[in-house]
């Protein structure tokens, strides 16, 4: 049986912006991202890794190469199947332009029916990321691997695990740095975590300590 545990990417400033990111290029982890990215390194630094793969752009490498301070065998692999929606034309756009959008109901009510003007589909996003943890699966037999990757994949690959329809993928809560865990055999596969954030919890408890001790 391999063990797939898929992590979300830690926080960045570009929300901030009220764009939809996509691949616009040097999106990298601000200050608090980091110090996630760091207490996600920690979390793992005594699990067994054998592969860790991640989405090409700054924040999910980033983020995978925290991990990899703690392993010192592992090498990061770019893996493009399991990387960011391509939204096209919506990409870099004002999510409050978006939000006016037909498309934009679709999206959040029917993803399964859902496109982006000149990028891809909601449905062929998902069938992209689970035929590649499949082949991974295959080439990995029996191994833990880690995949690094952004909330909407993490979610439309869980749905797909749990038997879930894509049109209810949104039900799915991924928070930034978080564990969620597929182990998956020869038969039934098998959801042993989802949305594990209890080393960002502890982080978050830490700096509240730290303000209520220097007030």
């Amino acid at each position: 049986m391999t063990t797939i545990m898929l992590i979300r990417h830690a926080v960045n400033d570009f929300v901030k912006t009220g764009k939809l990111a996509g691949w616009t290029p040097e999106v990298h982890l601000n200050e608090e991202g980091q110090a996630q990215a760091q207490a996600l390194g920690e979390r793992l630094a005594d699990t067994t890794i054998h592969h860790i793969y991640a989405s090409p752009l700054e924040r999910t490498m980033e983020t995978a190469e925290a991990i990899c301070q703690h392993h010192a065998h592992l090498e990061i692999v770019h893996n493009h199947e399991i990387a960011e929606v391509r939204y096209g034309d919506w990409e870099g756009a004002k999510i409050a332009d978006l939000r006016r959008r037909k498309m934009w109901d679709v999206v959040q009510e029917y993803p399964s029916r859902a496109y982006f003007p000149n990028g891809e589909t909601m449905r062929g996003v998902q069938t992209r990321a689970v035929n590649e943890i499949e082949r991974l699966v295959q080439v990995h037999p029996r191994e833990t691997v880690t995949i690094v990757g952004h909330a909407d994949i993490i979610k439309m690959v869980l749905a797909h695990y749990l038997g879930m329809h894509l049109d209810n993928f949104q039900r799915i809560v991924v928070s930034p740095a978080s564990i969620s865990v597929l182990m998956l055999g020869h038969s039934r596969p098998f959801v042993a975590m989802m949305n594990d954030t209890a080393h960002v919890s502890m982080l978050e408890r830490e700096r509240k300590k730290q303000q209520a001790a220097a007030q």
